[in-house]
């Protein structure tokens, strides 16, 4: 498959003049997207409307679960019409504990559900991002039927 390299610009400006005196506002960028603006969690004297490191990680596997699934059940002729995940994860004061995901998948065929719940076990053995964290990463998967 070879090497794939990802390019990130992360961009702040300001002033350390004291810990509670910085903003920890700033932008993520990549190359032909949108900027991201991110910050620190609230409980680190972040701003609450801005995205921070650790929903960004959550969200990274949450979202890399959903690709490989969805390529999945393409490949097994399962028709997915909605995926819905409310995922959440778990960190102490050092480090993640855990992350769990909630995927909800609505599909057309009744008869594929079993199939449809099982591969999620195989998008989890896929996801690059689920292979590169040092910490438990759960599935609770509802697979329900358009009709």
């Amino acid at each position: 498959m070879g090497e794939h390299r990802y390019e990130v610009e992360v961009t702040w400006s300001g002033a350390t003049t004291g810990y509670r005196d910085y903003t920890r506002n700033h932008e993520l960028l990549a190359a032909g997207r949108p900027n991201i603006p991110a910050t620190a969690d609230p409980k680190f004297r972040g701003d609450k409307t801005r995205w921070n490191p650790e929903q960004l990680l959550v969200a990274s596997l949450s979202d890399c679960h959903m690709l490989w699934y969805l390529h999945l059940c393409a490949e097994a002729g399962i028709v997915v019409t909605n995926y819905h995940d409310t995922a959440e994860g778990v960190m102490d004061n050092v480090r993640f504990q855990q992350v769990t995901l909630r995927p909800q998948v609505t599909i057309r065929d009744a008869e594929q559900a079993e199939q449809a719940a099982a591969l999620h076990a195989e998008a989890h053995k896929r996801c690059f991002i689920a292979n590169s964290v040092n910490f438990p990463v759960a599935h609770e998967p509802t697979v329900i039927t358009a009709d």
